[in-house]
């Protein structure tokens, strides 16, 4: 091959390379990153369990679309069949994408930190003696949406002792009296 032809092969084939990265990089980011790909509007039936079993089933949507802010997303949670009796007008803050952090801002001065861990997304808190933790998981075309939620108040306490000349950390348990949970499919 004529050498001048043979340069411009390589010089070419490295062009070609730095632009497939660089494409294969953006879809990478817009097609797999958390919250672009969660967009839409997610439609199901939200069940309340108990010890007892199925106590209550509720239809259930939940938004999550751009606004005007890049790191900010809608994040409306609508329950029941009155939707804008039923309607929780939250938003989806991106406070450092990299390190999974985020908030949920109930827009009347609550702001829930949140964590996207792997796939999944979590929130943990205490409301008025009530401990809950959601998450919230994209399972192909599926969004699974669940919230466990018990007393704050401890229902036993053990460890805190020397055993076998280990040193035994005191172990609080947590009682669980309701789980929530949803599948939800894009509209």
């Amino acid at each position: 091959m004529n050498p001048k032809i043979g340069g411009i092969m390589n010089r070419f084939l490295i062009i070609l390379g730095i632009i497939t990265c660089c494409f294969t990089n953006l879809l990478a980011q817009d097609t797999f990153a958390f919250p672009h790909t969660w967009k839409g509007i997610w439609k199901g039936d939200l069940e309340i369990h108990t010890a007892k079993g199925l106590a209550q089933t509720v239809p259930m949507e939940l938004h999550i679309l751009p606004t005007d802010s890049i790191n900010r997303f809608t994040w409306s949670i609508i329950y029941g069949e009155d939707k804008e009796a039923g309607k929780r007008p939250y938003e989806l803050v991106i406070l450092d994408a990299e390190k999974g952090i985020y908030a949920i801002d109930e827009k009347n001065s609550i702001q829930l930190e949140a964590y996207f861990i792997k796939d999944k997304f979590f929130s943990r808190f205490e409301v008025m003696g009530t401990l809950l933790l959601t998450s919230e998981q994209l399972v192909g075309e599926e969004l699974i949406f669940e919230i466990i939620a018990g007393k704050i108040e401890p229902v036993s306490i053990t460890g805190d002792e020397i055993v076998a000349g280990d040193t035994i950390p005191r172990v609080k348990a947590f009682p669980i009296n309701v789980m929530q949970r949803a599948v939800l499919k894009r509209e």
